[in-house]
């Protein structure tokens, strides 16, 4: 069974300030914001929140087709994927733009701070979705705006169950439109400040937003997540990583565990659990796809 990820595929410039923002940001200063950071550690990475799940999934596994648009730089990424066995049937290439990039600035705390330019991302709503015996389920990550609504819409009517995470994307739409991504979808993925903003907008309690889907899993950086049934409230708890590198990328290697264990139709609280193992392995490593899944280690050979 397939899953679809619809959502970005991205180039990560990574940078590393060794200090701490909250040290260089004076509170009272903010309405004349005008910072700079010394940042000696740089990288560019394979990112993008379609592709960062695609690689978790497929690691664990599972069968990924991410959904998405590269630009003109794209061809190294189409030709990782491809290497890496994912497929690339619905990844489309345009000329005339640039791959969305990234730009992330981590301190010594593994906060971030990052700028974002969507590119070719905004012609993701192009690629449609449709019913295929092979796809089961599927994902609307963060992407063009558009091309969220579309997809939910088009999973809806392919009978395609789906997860809504909206992540960074969540911003852009009003309550109403979050109303109908809750009413569309099959299970919600936020974190705990997106829930908030989830809640806020849309009016409803969290234990309501799980009444209206089969599940919502709000997740907690160090202390795990909380997984939402039918209003009812279980805390999966967190798994202390080997080591702790960097967090970009990590929300999306559980959400590539969340679909592995959604295709096999475990409860949602086991799927959270892989989610937490695989999310503790990525933090141990720099970059979003770059560490290593054990699957004997994790018990899935």
């Amino acid at each position: 069974m397939a899953a679809v990820i619809c959502g970005s595929l991205a180039f990560d410039t990574i940078m590393t300030f060794e200090g701490r923002f909250a040290d260089q940001i004076l509170p009272d200063q903010l309405h004349i914001l005008n910072v700079s950071f010394l940042v000696p550690g740089l990288r560019r990475d394979f990112g993008g929140c379609a592709g960062n799940i695609a690689y978790s999934l497929n690691a664990l596994g599972g069968t990924a087709l991410p959904m998405a648009t590269l630009g003109s730089d794209g061809a190294d990424y189409i030709e990782r994927m491809r290497s890496l066995g994912i497929s690339t049937e619905f990844v489309r290439q345009l000329d005339d733009t640039f791959t969305a990039q990234a730009m992330i600035m981590n301190d010594a705390d593994n906060n971030q701070i990052t700028a974002f330019h969507p590119g070719a991302m905004q012609q993701a709503h192009v690629t449609k979705v449709a019913a295929r015996e092979d796809i089961r389920l599927g994902i609307v990550a963060p992407d063009g705006r558009e091309a969220m609504l579309q997809h939910a819409e088009q999973f809806a009517a392919a009978g395609i169950p789906f997860v809504f995470d909206p992540g960074q994307g969540l911003p852009m739409f009003d309550g109403e439109a979050l109303k109908h991504f809750v009413e569309l979808a099959s299970w919600v993925v936020v974190n705990d400040y997106e829930g908030k903003m989830l809640s806020q907008r849309t009016g409803w309690s969290l234990a309501e937003i799980s009444r209206r889907v089969q599940g919502l899993v709000v997740t907690l950086a160090a202390e795990g997540c909380e997984v939402w049934t039918s209003g009812e409230r279980e805390h999966v708890p967190g798994v202390v990583p080997a080591a702790v590198i960097e967090p970009t990328g990590c929300g999306d290697a559980w959400r590539g565990a969340l679909l592995f264990g959604l295709e096999k139709g475990w409860p949602l609280a086991q799927c959270a659990a892989l989610g937490n193992q695989v999310g503790a392995l990525k933090i141990a490593q720099r970059g979003p796809q770059n560490y290593q899944v054990d699957r004997q280690a994790l018990g899935l050979a």
